[in-house]
């Protein structure tokens, strides 16, 4: 993974002197919480329903052990000894205090770490395929250029006021495990005729109050011209975005109302202006940056397939773990793990203090040092020879991170909701406890295979419920909380934006809803190799739509 050089230090230790310094002022009373606000949303701090709260980038989601031990005790010092992962592939504090936050960003400081542009209409932490150098499918690692990406944009000052916060994406597989086509830019790696590396662009995607999927503007571009490329889009964006209307000042509205054709003209005319500049990337570089991202050396383990099967005849539910949570490695002898964060009943993407430390423990023992965090909330170990899945099984049963639930129906994306931020409208959390304990029979949830729920408390989809097979918004009605269903999302390589069914469900409809449009899907389903989002495209809405509301759908 990538190491800070002398800039990087100086540069995080500069800036957690320069925000000290404006926390002294605020908390002194010289400065006002509206003078304070564009200070601290440059350093990951929002003031939210209760507290503040800490947003801590981790770039493309990779962290090691020390990292992680290092989160682990922020949550047990400064909060309530527990972080939150989000589908950014960054972990937030819901209660420090602000006289802490320097602090936080010191110790942050000390493993490479800190919080800033995770906040703010800058460009975001750039995310990318949580099996990134691990999985069998991978063209290329997407994270060097995702990190040379990190780099250009840190505090770029003509990207530092953007019209809107700006997302851009990463994957290297045909397999699209980073959601690329719902970001402002979305970038999928990929060979050309002659095997030279290069990137499809896909501009204008987005979730939130008006969903979109991005538009394709370039089938190949060159790996040299990738920050020349990146910057003309950027320069078309600045320049002619909305700022009069921040719910129509992302990137998707522009390429919505100038048209993709247009849009791609302006770009590749500001690109023809800058591809031979200074900021065509020499190769050396690049193979440089490459480098810090060269995987560990895999050992030969030849005994993991026989230990794989005796402990999988030994132990039921460690074989339904390894059909759920390991994927297929590169290496033959390795496995890619899913430590799910989203045991039944649980918050999703929440791990305490004493299991981040023992997560950090089992990385360091069986996993190169080396963890992910995935967009879908959970934590990953790409590397882990097959021989010790089952050592790596028995230390998260011991943690309670053993959930054989990875793409399943009690795999619940959710936004921290009404129970935190400011701005929803409907609480999240509960809703998706309830779910996971109304499915919470694994035998059942496997026989209704891969199925994305995600949950969303306010149209601003934290949650991703656009994307999600079968999703949730929850809005506010005369005072009360409402729950709209979405189906038909997906946010891979075949993305699609959910249709809403009809009216919302209440708290107390929700769980009852959902239920009945699983019962309809495995009605409906050819058979078990079925999946929910191949049956629905297959059948439509009407037969959900049916089972719901019955008469109402039919006189709609």
């Amino acid at each position: 993974m990538y190491r800070y050089d002398e800039f990087d230090h100086d540069f995080v230790k500069a800036r957690v002197a320069e925000f000290t310094d404006q926390v002294e002022r605020r908390l002194a009373g010289e400065i006002t919480e509206d003078q304070f606000r564009p200070l601290r949303l440059m350093n990951g701090v929002y003031l939210q329903l209760h507290a503040y709260m800490l947003r801590v980038a981790i770039p493309y989601g990779t962290l090691n052990s020390r990292q992680l031990r290092m989160l682990a005790h922020i949550a047990r010092k400064y909060d309530k000894g527990y972080g939150h992962f989000t589908t950014r592939q960054n972990i937030q504090y819901n209660w420090p205090a602000l006289s802490d936050m320097p602090a936080i960003l010191a110790d942050l400081a000390s493993v490479e770490m800190h919080a800033i542009q995770t906040s703010g209409n800058c460009i975001r932490n750039v995310t990318a395929d949580h099996f990134a150098a691990a999985a069998a499918d991978e063209v290329a690692d997407p994270r060097p250029y995702a990190e040379i990406l990190r780099q250009w944009s840190s505090v770029h000052p003509e990207f530092s006021y953007l019209p809107r916060k700006f997302k851009i994406a990463v994957t290297g597989a045909e397999r699209d495990r980073a959601a690329i086509q719902v970001h402002d830019i979305g970038l999928h790696l990929k060979k050309n005729a002659a095997g030279e590396l290069g990137f499809a662009v896909y501009v204008g995607g987005g979730q939130g109050r008006t969903p979109m999927i991005a538009k394709k503007i370039r089938d190949f571009l060159p790996e040299e011209d990738l920050l020349s490329y990146t910057t003309a889009i950027l320069r078309v964006y600045n320049l002619n975005g909305r700022r009069d209307n921040k719910y129509k000042a992302r990137i998707k509205i522009l390429v919505h109302e100038t048209g993709v054709e247009e849009l791609t003209r302006q770009v590749e005319a500001e690109w023809e202006a800058l591809k031979d500049g200074e900021l065509k990337l020499p190769e050396a570089d690049v193979r440089a940056i490459e480098a810090y991202f060269a995987p560990p050396a895999l050992v030969a383990r030849p005994e993991g397939d026989e230990a794989v099967k005796t402990a999988r005849l030994d132990s039921r539910s460690f074989g339904e773990w390894l059909d759920q949570n390991v994927l297929t490695h590169k290496n033959p002898d390795y496995a890619a793990v899913t430590i799910s964060l989203k045991g039944i009943g649980e918050v999703p993407g929440d791990a305490t203090d004493s299991q981040m430390e023992a997560v950090a423990d089992i990385a360091e023992k069986y996993g190169f040092d080396e963890l992910r965090v995935s967009h879908e909330q959970n934590l990953i170990l790409p590397h882990v020879a097959r021989a010790d899945l089952k050592a790596v099984y028995d230390a998260l049963v011991e943690i309670d991170l053993a959930t054989a639930n990875s793409n399943l129906i009690s795999d619940i994306i959710a936004c921290p909701g009404l129970d935190y931020c400011a701005l929803a409208n409907a609480r999240s959390i509960p809703v998706a406890q309830q779910i996971s304990l109304r499915f919470a029979s694994l035998e059942r949830q496997r026989d209704i295979g891969e199925l994305k729920l995600k949950i969303s408390g306010c149209i601003n989809a934290c949650g991703h419920h656009h994307v999600g097979h079968i999703g949730i918004l929850g809005v506010e009605k005369k005072g009360a909380e409402l729950y709209q269903v979405t189906l038909g999302g997906s946010g891979d390589e075949h993305t699609s934006i959910g249709e809403i069914v009809g009216r919302g469900f209440g708290p107390e409809e929700i769980t009852d809803a959902i239920e009945t449009v699983v019962d309809t899907y495995l009605r409906i389903r050819n058979d078990r190799t079925e999946k929910f989002i191949d049956a629905y495209r297959r059948v439509g809405a009407a037969p959900f739509k049916e089972a719901l509301y019955g008469s109402e759908a039919k006189a709609a």
